[in-house]
């Protein structure tokens, strides 16, 4: 089975970008774009992990991932943030805030294929070890 990824995205061009990239690479993918989208995602079905934009218009993308950790069914699926303002002081406070990994757009796909492997990977060692 594919490992799903949840893409929480606004910009329509950049989610396309990922979605093709992803599905390429062999990933199910899911896109929202914005954090209602998200939840509505949420009560479908578990991602493997979220793709997060920060920034997503009026919303904060760091919300999601308080509502997550506030579940335990939603707590330990890995959110790698993408965002244009990578600066030092905000990729600090997107990391503090729980995100695994923070990349800046536009994105190195090498970046995110590492990223994505490391995550997933320790996933997979996670349930097989439980």
């Amino acid at each position: 089975m594919n490992h799903c990824i949840l893409v929480v995205e606004d910009n329509a061009l950049n989610s396309e970008l990922l979605r093709d990239w992803l599905e390429v690479e062999g990933y199910e993918v899911w896109i929202a774009a914005d954090l209602k989208a998200s939840y509505e995602v949420f009560s479908k079905r578990l991602p493997d992990a979220v793709l997060l934009d920060i920034n997503l218009g009026r919303d904060d993308g760091l919300d999601l991932l308080a509502w997550m950790g506030q579940k335990p069914e939603t707590r330990e699926i890995p959110v790698i943030a993408v965002t244009a303002h990578a600066l030092v002081a905000e990729r600090d406070r997107i990391l503090k805030a729980g995100c695994k990994a923070c990349l800046s757009k536009p994105i190195e796909f090498p970046l995110l294929r590492k990223e994505l492997n490391r995550w997933l990977s320790d996933l997979k060692t996670a349930q097989t070890n439980s």
